[in-house]
């Protein structure tokens, strides 16, 4: 049912939130990142809680600099990843990429991959907090996390081939990584939104909670993982990684090319756009 109704759910969910940019290229349309750190945990917010926090170029860069930041603080234990207000992300502002030229798109998929491969090569475990949407590049930022908790009744998904956007190996190979090949398939060339409930049986979700329950599972897992003693920790994931940088590595030596097939891109993500102007 819910890929049935992909573009109802999509539009409600503030997914680009209408009305394209007024200056007909690229630009800042959308809010950007916060962190705060307590202590050995960090918590990093994507965007303001409008447009479903969906980030621009600016907001993208500012997230891949936050994790840099923080890779070089030897107190730190942990972070939090999670969207402000009622959901995760929905992605890239599409707003942006109207009349926006194709050069200026590459450099918006590059900022998104850049942010998420410093979330991966940080040193402590990143924790993503899940509820509402997580679609996208805010699906990838989720997958590149190295636990995710989610709440009940949140959905996520890569609905990203219907604007004409050709999928990277990076893309394809953090959600092949976590769910198997076949359902990285599925999801890639259906572009359909799943629930909680089918996300965690493909071993996309670590935990999951009644949204109102939400905060205090992630609080529950960041105090299992402070417990350890913090070089432990860090050498877990260090072999974890170990084990996952041949697939990584060939996925991102495989990333040159086009990242969408531009004139239908642009037809499409205006169309959408002023669909939602106009409403139903």
């Amino acid at each position: 049912m819910l890929s049935q109704h992909i573009d109802e759910i999509l539009r409600e969910a503030g997914y680009g939130d209408g009305h394209p940019a007024a200056h007909g290229g690229r630009g800042e349309v959308s809010a950007g990142v916060s962190v705060r750190v307590q202590g050995p945990v960090a918590t990093v917010t994507l965007g303001d809680g409008t447009r479903q926090n969906a980030l621009g170029d600016e907001g993208w860069a500012e997230l891949g600099d936050a994790f840099r930041r923080l890779a070089g603080e030897e107190s730190l234990r942990a972070v939090v990843l999670a969207g402000e207000g009622s959901s995760f992300s929905s992605g890239f502002d599409m707003r942006a990429w109207v009349g926006a030229t194709p050069e200026s798109v590459e450099e918006s998929f590059a900022l998104m991959e850049a942010a998420c491969t410093a979330i991966e090569e940080l040193p402590v475990p990143v924790v993503a907090k899940v509820n509402g949407i997580a679609a996208g590049a805010g699906c990838q930022v989720a997958l590149a996390c190295d636990l995710r908790v989610f709440g009940k009744r949140a959905l996520t998904g890569m609905p990203i081939a219907r604007w004409g956007i050709l999928v990277s190996p990076s893309f394809a190979t953090r959600l092949s990584l976590l769910g198997g090949p076949g359902f990285a398939r599925d999801l890639l060339y259906t572009g359909r939104l799943i629930g909680t409930a089918e996300a965690a049986s493909h071993g996309l979700v670590t935990r999951s909670a009644p949204e109102q329950r939400l905060d205090a599972a992630v609080d529950g897992l960041m105090r299992s993982l402070t417990a350890h003693p913090p070089e432990a920790i860090r050498a877990a994931k260090r072999a974890v990684e170990a084990g996952l940088a041949p697939a990584i590595a060939a996925a991102r030596s495989a990333d040159a090319g086009p990242v969408v097939t531009y004139a239908q891109f642009q037809q499409r993500v205006t169309e959408f756009l002023n669909s939602e102007d106009s409403g139903p």
